[in-house]
């Protein structure tokens, strides 16, 4: 599964919890928090100041 800007939180970290550490790298500390778990990967950027192509290269890569 390529991973998206629409990709929930939720689901990224259950399908690949490896993932986590390119999060957090990137000043995505909230991984935890229940309300994260819906939030896509773009919403999620957006809130913390993140480029999402950047963070999805690295993720995809």
């Amino acid at each position: 599964m390529k991973i998206e800007k629409t990709t929930k939180l939720g689901e990224l970290l259950e399908k690949y919890p490896e993932k986590a550490d390119i999060l957090l790298e990137a000043g995505m500390h909230c991984l935890g928090c229940p309300a994260s778990q819906a939030e896509t990967l773009e919403e999620a950027c957006i809130v913390h100041g993140i480029d999402v192509e950047e963070l999805l290269k690295k993720i995809n890569a």
